[in-house]
């Protein structure tokens, strides 16, 4: 039976004071909290599985609540995720979930999260994201983003925004999204990166398609969040490495 092998790591980063990032994997979720011991988790190919990762705003009340919910909402749902209506109105829920977590306590009105993920179900990858948390694929062909950054454009000279002009939540009366949404065939042997901007702030893509040129799995996900640590770990780091049977098989 096929199977699909995700790597995952989330730490705090070297400036942040806690984790506001949550992760889901099928089932699995861990909730802006540091994963002392990255771990890979393999999972059948026999029915959908999504693997998302949330980044609560910083600077709004409960970033961290706003992602675990959207985390646990998105595993609660990910054997029913299975096409691009499905993974739609899964963030459509999420989104309502934040803002009614929101309306009942008022020291939480404004929380909010990014998303961003993947579902992978039978053949295919639906790819989505609100925010500026990131999907990518790579391969023989190098590094692609798959994801949308929800963000204005670059000023000149600028590298990185913090602005986000859409989210999960984020303000005081219920916003609708309109989700980034790409479906793709899977392939056995491919790869994809799910991340939060704590790692695409600190480092570009071409170390990042560097990285993953020269590792797989586990260690490839310890070498990025190296490389974000090194590179100063100015905001929360989380990603999954995702990758198919074959994946690692030769370098």
């Amino acid at each position: 039976m096929p199977y699909v092998a995700v790597s995952t790591l989330s730490h705090d980063g070297l400036v942040r004071d806690h984790n506001e990032d949550s992760l889901a994997v099928g089932p699995w979720t861990t909730c802006a909290t540091t994963t002392l011991t990255p771990q890979t988790l393999i999972f059948p190919i026999d029915s959908s599985l999504v693997v998302a990762v949330a980044d609560g705003l910083g600077g709004h009340p409960c970033g961290d609540l706003a992602s675990t919910i959207v985390v646990q909402e998105l595993s609660r749902l990910s054997n029913w995720l299975t096409d691009d209506a499905s993974v739609r109105s899964a963030l459509d829920d999420c989104n309502s979930a934040v803002y009614d977590a929101a309306y009942r306590d008022s020291t939480r009105v404004g929380m909010g999260t990014t998303v961003a993920g993947v579902v992978l179900a039978r053949g295919k990858v639906v790819v989505f994201n609100v925010g500026d948390s990131r999907v990518y694929s790579h391969g023989e062909q190098g590094l692609a983003r798959l994801s949308v950054d929800d963000s204005p454009p670059l000023a000149p000279g600028e590298t990185t925004t913090s602005i986000v002009t859409q989210t999960m939540g984020g303000n005081v009366d219920h916003t609708p999204i309109n989700p980034h949404i790409t479906t793709l065939p899977w392939e056995p042997t491919g790869r994809y990166l799910v991340c939060s901007d704590g790692l695409t702030d600190a480092i570009e893509e071409q170390a990042i398609a560097s990285l993953l040129g020269k590792y797989h799995g586990l260690e490839a996900a310890v070498e990025l969040w190296r490389a974000a640590m090194q590179a100063g770990g100015p905001d929360n780091i989380t990603l999954a490495v995702i990758e198919g049977a074959d994946a690692g098989s030769d370098d």
